[in-house]
């Protein structure tokens, strides 16, 4: 193996290590960050894309056995947000393939995605407490709501699905802020650990998708994991110390930016 090599390796060995201490740090969805970064370093989008939901589906996945044995996810709601995410997101992967055919013909369309679910992404987290606030909400003040809860559960679901497997981007934010509206009684570590729950199939599925269209690469799935497990640990230990909200702001504002630009300046 070459220098050039070996740098390009350490590059993205060091990407995810950045990605995950922030993660750890901040709370912020790895997603939100990492297919920025892995495009800003010129990875096509559709394989930073594809690359970034096997690597949530990785790195999200001991979080389903840490809530499960708290007691803190509602499969319940895992199974209708599911009904409606997983054949959604086939079906988006099938449109990829069989609409437009190749990667050059559906950029624009992952770019537009990624862009607008950036900017939803750091507007839920800009406005989270007031979010909390809507949260507290007595139930019966959303007695409409409740009537529908099952059907709203699995079309959020369907709406979560396309949105995820065509930006990577969502799966947390997203997902915890349909959650807080549609069922406002429930926990909120619950709705942590129940979004968790949800979110590590559908990014696997999604992201099994797009390994079918050949938009994984392998080798630049395990330089991220190997730099940001070690990483989201070291990060999450840190937490406690630093000011998180500053950070969360500050990032949201990059985000923002950064959504803006690839939504509607491209």
């Amino acid at each position: 193996m070459d220098l050039l090599a070996i740098t390009e390796l350490l590059k993205f060995i060091f990407a995810g290590a950045g990605v995950g201490f922030m993660v750890g740090l901040t709370g912020v969805g790895g997603g939100s960050l990492m297919t920025p970064l892995l495009i800003f370093f010129h990875i096509p989008p559709h394989i930073a894309i594809g690359t970034d939901l096997i690597y949530a589906a990785g790195t999200k996945a001991g979080g389903i056995v840490a809530h499960a044995k708290q007691a803190t996810i509602n499969w319940a709601i895992v199974l209708r947000l599911s009904m409606g995410s997983i054949p959604a997101a086939l079906i988006t992967v099938y449109l990829l393939k069989n609409v437009f055919g190749s990667p050059e013909a559906y950029q624009h369309v992952l770019l537009t995605a990624l862009g607008y679910m950036l900017i939803f992404t750091a507007s839920v987290i800009l406005l989270r407490s007031r979010l909390l606030k809507s949260y507290k909400l007595k139930e019966k003040s959303l007695h409409s709501l409740k009537n529908n809860q099952t059907l709203l559960t699995v079309m959020m679901g369907a709406i979560l699905g396309v949105c995820v497997t065509l930006s990577s981007v969502g799966a947390g934010a997203f997902g915890a802020a349909a959650l807080m509206m549609l069922y406002p009684r429930l926990n909120p570590v619950t709705i942590i650990g129940t979004d968790i729950a949800h979110a590590v199939p559908l990014t696997l599925i999604a992201g099994i998708g797009h390994m079918q269209l050949g938009n994984v690469d392998f080798s630049l799935l395990g330089c991220l994991l190997l730099g940001s497990l070690p990483a989201i640990h070291f990060g999450s230990k840190l937490s406690k110390k630093v000011p998180a909200d500053k950070l969360q702001t500050a990032l949201a504002l990059i985000l923002i930016a950064i959504g803006c630009k690839y939504a509607f300046f491209r």
